[in-house]
């Protein structure tokens, strides 16, 4: 492989004919008739270098004549280096060698060969090359040591990826209510207007307002894939609709809300462009009013859980065709079977079916909206194992422990014991060396329901720990989803 050359190290602007370099390298020089069964022959003793042709035209100007360019570990007419299979071609075949000169410059090397080339040497192991991308946008997260060098780092990036046109830095700054990082330009347009597709969905979105994470995405997929196409999902925490948008596109009932103006205004504007009805609901409250707004609401519309759309399934020349078979659907991450048990039509009182809660950082606090929630409808929810809703609530964990720590923290807050039979910890993602992402699921236990005290408060000792198990001085405001502080709304 050819390096690229070593040049100043520690530039802060970028200098491109800096990478200009030329390298003196063995050929064949073969009849083009020869070129093919050449090319087999030799194989891996050609040049093997990316973006360089390893056969080109001969150097002395004969039409007929080709180079074939041989790797630089070759290094002079005694084929030094070369396999047996290679001598024997060149020497069977009376293949004359020359030496020519290969010249390349930037465009030749990768964004990490390049920071490499340019950076001070001792931040060189970790060259900042890799970022996450939303749509046009590249996000970096630029460590302290690599901020002298932003601007260079951005260009370089962009240069090497020309799907992209904004590169782009997280400060450390976050908007304490809507939980979205300040975003810093380091190279290109400025322009956070975003479009994305997900789940079959499409997503606008302004990435300098709102919160968006193209890692979640399996996240989106295994929460949806677990509901039923006839369910009804109530997204508390809804961003611009990652969970609502597919769910509601599947044929479930969905209330969405967030409490981000500009999220709000999104998630309307991505509801048209997906072409989605009045299946979708969407709301800028509250998360603790909206979880009481939402099941009024659903109660106040009539809702009535409708059967499951017919399966269409195709003939044997690819015709459509209307099956009565009812929809069934995998659930890749499954939950207990008592939590799988959804509420039937039969009963005459319905409700929500699923409650998200996609805000890791402080979820959990908002969990005493559901105390009391449905007191008062307990002739109504006759089988509360079956009527009331699966709860999924997101969250981060540093504990050894995580399945304890995450209920116990949940039960503090809701004033009450889970139904360990309906609890399902999955683990989501790393956001820091001591810190994972959790999604909770469980069964609203009727005691919490049906509670006549409402909003329960956790105990002083249980309230410390939750706030040290969800803030943490070494990651705040350095991770993803972190927060400069705790937010007293959604």
């Amino acid at each position: 492989m050819i390096p690229p050359p070593v040049v100043q190290r520690g530039l802060l602007a970028l200098d491109k004919s800096l990478f200009t370099r030329t390298v003196s390298v063995m050929a064949l020089r073969i009849p083009a008739s020869l070129t093919m069964e050449c090319k087999k022959v030799i194989g891996t003793d050609m040049l093997l270098e990316p973006k360089i042709r390893n056969v080109v035209d001969s150097d002395d100007g004969e039409k007929s004549k080709r180079l074939v360019l041989l790797n630089l570990d070759i290094k002079n007419e005694d084929l030094e280096g070369a396999s047996e299979m290679t001598k024997s071609f060149v020497k069977k075949k009376d293949i004359a060698l020359t030496k020519t000169e290969l010249t390349v410059g930037y465009d030749h090397w990768t964004a990490d060969e390049v920071l490499r080339a340019i950076l001070p040497e001792d931040i060189i192991d970790e060259a900042p090359s890799s970022f996450t991308t939303v749509g046009h946008i590249a996000h970096m997260n630029l460590k302290d040591e690599y901020l002298p060098y932003k601007h260079l780092i951005g260009q370089v990036i962009m240069d090497k990826n020309p799907n992209l046109r904004t590169i782009v830095n997280k400060t450390d700054t976050i908007d304490t209510t809507f939980r979205f990082f300040k975003m810093e330009l380091l190279a290109g347009e400025d322009d956070m207007i975003a479009e994305v597709r997900e789940s079959g969905c499409k997503f606008k979105l302004d990435f300098s307002q709102v919160y968006w994470n193209s890692r979640l995405h399996t996240e989106h997929e295994r929460l949806v894939r677990m509901f039923s196409a006839n369910d009804a999902v109530c997204d508390v925490m809804a961003g611009i609709g990652p969970f609502a948008m597919p769910a509601a596109k599947k044929g479930c009932t969905v209330y969405a809300n967030d409490l981000n103006p500009t999220s709000y205004q999104y998630m309307l504007e991505n509801k048209a462009l997906n072409k989605l009805k009045d299946n979708l609901r969407i709301y800028n409250l509250d998360g603790r009013d909206f979880i009481r707004k939402a099941v009024e609401d659903l109660e106040k519309s009539g809702y009535k859980r409708p059967p499951l759309p017919p399966v269409v399934t195709k003939g044997k020349k690819g015709a459509a065709k209307d099956s009565t078979v009812a929809v069934t659907e995998p659930t890749p991450t499954p939950v207990p079977a008592q939590a799988q048990d959804i509420s039937p039509t039969s009963h005459s009182f319905q409700t929500f079916d699923h409650f998200v809660m996609n805000l890791p950082a402080t979820a959990i606090e908002f969990l005493d909206a559901f105390c009391g929630l449905f007191k008062g409808r307990e002739a109504d929810i006759s089988e509360p194992k079956k009527q009331l809703p699966m709860i999924h609530c997101h969250c981060f964990s540093k504990s050894d422990t995580p399945e304890e720590d995450v209920r116990e923290r949940v039960e503090a807050v809701m004033g009450g014991s889970l139904e360990m039979d309906s609890v399902k910890l999955h683990w989501v993602r790393k956001v820091a060396p001591n810190k994972d992402m959790y999604c909770i699921s469980f069964r609203l236990p009727a005691e919490i329901a049906f509670a006549s005290d409402g909003k329960r408060k956790p105990e002083p000792e249980l309230e410390a720990s939750i706030t040290s198990s969800v803030t943490d001085p070494a990651t705040t405001g350095t991770t993803e989803e972190s927060t400069a502080k705790r937010p007293k709304t959604e």
